[in-house]
């Protein structure tokens, strides 16, 4: 079984897709991929597709939802040559049942957690996210790197959103953006500057308060030479800081800011033995 929800939801047995054209049956299996191996308690999947106005017949029609999903995988399992129930080397081959499985209070799918991107993406970062504090930037920038290669889009940019699978996205884009803010932070460590400035021209576009972002905009563009680029992404961050939410930038950004005008040697240091993120170069 392969299941991506890093983008549109896409869940194949044996090349064929399994993913229902309906919108609820489409976030039953996203929460229940979301969490392979797992029990998705009944409660947890009735909130998600209904939040709090639950109809009179909601269980009955989250167990007529799970059927159909049963049939689209029982479907995919059938093979020209086999059929369910065949023994292969004694081992008898899943159903629909066993991969779609009912438990004590709720549902799960009972799938290898790698076969879901959203696992293989999360290890990979785990492990990027452990050379980077470890200070092996090279390591880390490529873990970093594979990680955020399996993201399509939005996650599950197709499926319906309930307040379960709300909670569950947001968690997941947020994961992405420290994962790319680290990443950033091993090819700046590693010298890597004047390559990352159109990506972080980018990135502050799509997220035009976030402080760590801009401090690594900041430095890029210093280090390739474009000094008044670099104080300029200051400027506009604090106006926007002030217009819309009345604050001003942190200190950490607003000493990084005085050692651009003075030209502060350490802004040229790559070599990093306290593995500092560039967001923390001026903590003090």
């Amino acid at each position: 079984m392969d299941i991506r929800v890093l983008g549109a939801l896409n869940a194949e047995i044996n090349g064929k897709d399994i993913v229902p054209t309906a919108g609820k049956p489409r976030q039953i299996l996203a929460l229940l991929a979301l969490r392979p191996g797992q029990v998705v308690s009944v409660p947890t999947l009735m909130e998600e597709l209904w939040d709090t106005d639950l109809p009179d017949s909601s269980l009955t029609t989250l167990q007529t939802y799970i059927l159909q999903l049963r049939r689209m995988v029982g479907r995919a399992l059938l093979r020209s040559t086999d059929s369910p129930g065949t023994v292969e080397a004694g081992i008898p081959a899943p159903t629909a049942k066993d991969i779609l499985a009912t438990r004590y209070g709720g549902y799960l799918l009972q799938v290898p957690a790698d076969t879901v991107d959203a696992h293989r993406y999360e290890q990979l970062a785990a492990q990027g996210h452990k050379a980077f504090e470890n200070g092996h930037d090279s390591e880390a920038a490529r873990l970093l790197d594979q990680a955020l290669g399996l993201w399509q889009e939005q996650a599950l940019v197709d499926v319906p959103h309930g307040p379960v699978l709300r909670i569950e996205t947001m968690r997941l884009h947020q994961s992405r953006l420290v994962t790319q803010e680290r990443r950033i932070d091993a090819e700046l460590r590693l010298g890597h500057h004047s390559e990352l400035t159109a990506e972080l021209t980018h990135l502050t576009a799509r997220h035009p308060q976030h402080e760590g972002l801009h401090s690594q905009a900041m430095l890029a563009l210093y280090r390739s030479g474009r000094q008044a680029a670099a104080l300029d992404t200051y400027r506009r961050l604090r106006q926007r800081l002030i217009d819309e939410l009345g604050v001003e930038p942190s200190p950490q950004l607003q000493r990084m800011h005085q050692a651009i005008l003075t030209v502060d040697p350490r802004l040229d240091v790559i070599a990093d033995p306290h593995h500092t993120p560039t967001y923390d170069l001026y903590t003090t």
